[in-house]
């Protein structure tokens, strides 16, 4: 009898039972074939729907109740959800302009457009001059779109249109705000304030998702880039810690010195604006001063921000302190940014890692200090209040402000990096930015602060003499 050799053509697997079915590898091949057509069909299906689009798309709108979301950091006022169960409408203008319009589903509420909104004040853009370095490229566009960039019009706004309704949102509204959320690419948000008591108060709030195609073709349009060469990093949590960033690239030091810097350990936490309002949201006792922080590291977790934008206390978000454990100096600089005609300054504030003993580095770069408000401390939220990252806005700003301010062209960064050069990630640090102003009474005291994971309080308070 002729032997069957298993790289023969007609080779088969061994009889099954009784039924003495006889698999071909035509068959299997075939069958391969058929499946990897239907996973390509069904992946062509997703990608279609996920980066279709038209010049006019209605869009679905998530509204919380107080029940959804009972740790709501917002300030509610009383008339919160009196006016909800709206659509969203989003229209293209242009390459980059589009109109957001609040459409209502009853009588007393109003119709609201917040008109000809400029997608590159929006949508990551990175500086001209990071293009000319990976680490630096890859950075910029991570920061922006982990960080939260809200932007508020006053009633009176040309961009602000308000028709029909009870009167009531015509008559009070005296704001209205529009997020990038601080996640992966596409997560909006849609804010509306009135007044009362003389108090700025939310009585509409939404959730939604732009566009993702409209996204991706403003990213092609404003950075002149594929937006497959970073759509992964934009649309999910992918993390580039241990990057290489050269900040040799972002500016030029002109000099330098050490200057005398304390560090009140023991002072007690101050609250103020975001803070007072995020209590709630910081999952940890008995913590009082700044010391706690890093004695306690592991006993202090964050509510999480997840999508679509709303904190889960239920799913705790750790830090690790430990990474700046150990406050040794500060270090002032006179730079010449990239990009920018005037001299500038930077602070770098040096800490060793309680854990290993690495010198980690703050940078906070491109401030000009002499500009930098007077306040008492109790009023830190008017200081400089930024995330960090390279080529980012504020946190919050009103649209006028941005528009006149593109962050694409800031000579501002502030970057954490090990003692090799290599980003580590403050969001796992849980440290988001910082809050620099100089001393109501003596304007060669800078106080520096350092914001938590979403801001939900301050973590440290340095007093650096700048004489």
């Amino acid at each position: 009898m002729k032997n069957t050799s298993a790289t023969d053509k007609d080779a088969s697997f061994p009889v099954f039972g009784k039924n003495k079915f006889r698999i071909t590898k035509k068959q299997i091949l075939f069958s391969t074939l058929i499946l990897s057509l239907g996973l390509l069909g069904l992946t062509s299906l997703w990608f279609k729907s996920r980066y279709d689009f038209e010049d006019k798309m209605t869009v679905k709108l998530k509204e919380l109740s107080n029940a959804d979301y009972p740790i709501n950091p917002a300030p509610l006022g009383k008339n919160f959800q009196r006016y909800s169960n709206r659509k969203l409408t989003i229209i293209k203008k242009d390459d980059t302009h589009f109109d957001f319009v609040l459409e209502p589903t009853d009588n007393k509420t109003a119709k609201i457009v917040i008109k000809n909104i400029d997608l590159e004040l929006l949508v990551p853009k990175a500086p001209a001059w990071v293009k000319k370095d990976e680490g630096l490229e890859v950075i910029a566009f991570t920061d922006r779109e982990w960080n939260r960039q809200q932007i508020s019009f006053p009633v009176n706004s040309p961009n602000i249109e308000i028709v029909g309704g009870d009167s009531f949102e015509k008559q009070n509204i005296v704001e209205v705000a529009l997020a990038n959320n601080c996640l992966n690419a596409g997560y909006w948000e849609i804010l509306l304030f009135n007044k009362e008591d003389n108090n700025k108060t939310l009585y509409y709030q939404s959730w939604f998702t732009f566009p993702m195609g409209h996204y991706k073709n403003a990213f092609e349009k404003i950075n002149n880039i594929s937006y497959w060469r970073h759509w992964w990093r934009l649309e999910h949590w992918q993390d580039p810690a241990g990057t290489i960033v050269k900040t040799n690239l972002l500016r030029n030091v002109i000099d330098q010195k050490e200057v005398a810097t304390q560090f009140p350990l023991d002072e007690r936490i101050i609250l103020a604006g975001e803070q007072s309002r995020k209590v709630r949201t910081t999952l940890a006792t008995n913590i009082t001063s700044w010391r706690d922080f890093y004695n306690n590291q592991n006993e202090i977790k964050f509510a999480s921000f997840r999508p679509p934008g709303f904190y889960d206390q239920n799913k705790p978000w750790g830090n690790q302190y430990w990474r700046i454990g150990k406050f040794d100096k500060a270090i002032l600089r006179n730079i010449k940014p990239i990009g920018v005609e005037s001299n500038l300054q930077e602070i770098e504030l040096v800490f060793t890692d309680t854990k290993n003993g690495e010198q980690n580095k703050l940078f906070i770069s491109g401030v000009n200090l002499k500009k930098l408000p007077q306040l008492p401390v109790k009023e830190y939220p008017k200081g400089l209040y930024m995330p960090m990252g390279i080529g980012i806005p504020p946190f919050y700003q009103s649209y006028e402000e941005l528009t006149k301010n593109h962050p694409d062209v800031s000579p501002f960064f502030s970057v954490l990096l090990d003692s090799q050069e290599r980003w580590i990630d403050h969001h796992h640090l849980a440290v988001d930015g910082s809050v620099m102003h100089l001393d109501k009474e003596n304007p060669n005291l800078l106080h520096i602060y350092l914001l938590s994971y979403e801001r939900n309080t301050l973590v440290a308070h340095f007093l650096l003499n700048l004489e």
